[in-house]
């Protein structure tokens, strides 16, 4: 979702994504920054695969990929960027890592929050579907990530750091 904000914001059309190593990929020029975007499309749980390849492919350094994730541990609305770290129980990441072979990438990390109902099985809280209360504040919170991506671009993951780590966007319900 969170990519899908980033090409509206950066006035990329959608139909000029291509299919790479079980992948949507869509490359442009971003002001005066060369960007491509991964869509993986393998299971969350193996997009490590396409990363892994296209990463290896196109010989990108690992401190040119930039991971966007849903993150079950942060309140829903909060942004956190962050760098080598575990896998946090995400399978995706873990992948990634796997596949990258290190943990030394950044992340953009939106928080979903934990479900509110007693013993109920992450995996089947994070395939549910927004609430409509919560997506009511999606576009805000998605416009937020956006803003952390391009900070990371053109400002630097230090500067980016500072400036979203821990940023909420306010949700009242």
């Amino acid at each position: 979702m969170a990519l899908d904000f980033l090409v509206k914001a950066a006035g990329v059309r959608n139909d000029d994504a291509r299919d790479e190593h079980q992948a949507k990929t869509i490359t442009f020029k971003w002001d005066t920054e060369q960007v491509k975007l991964v869509k993986p499309e393998t299971f969350m749980n193996l997009s490590g695969e396409s990363v892994g390849a296209l990463s290896n492919f196109y010989k990108v350094p690992i401190d040119h990929i930039l991971i966007v994730q849903d993150d079950l541990d942060q309140p829903f609305g909060q942004i956190r960027l962050k760098s080598a770290s575990g896998a946090g129980g995400h399978n995706g990441i873990e992948s990634l890592i796997e596949h990258l072979g290190t943990n030394e990438f950044l992340r953009v990390k939106i928080g979903i929050g934990r479900s509110p109902i007693a013993g109920m099985d992450p995996a089947a809280w994070v395939l549910q579907n927004f609430s409509k209360e919560e997506q009511a504040k999606l576009p805000e919170i998605l416009d937020t990530a956006v803003d952390a991506i391009e900070a990371v671009v053109f400002d630097g993951p230090a500067k980016a750091m500072n400036e979203f780590n821990n940023k909420k966007v306010p949700v009242t319900f």
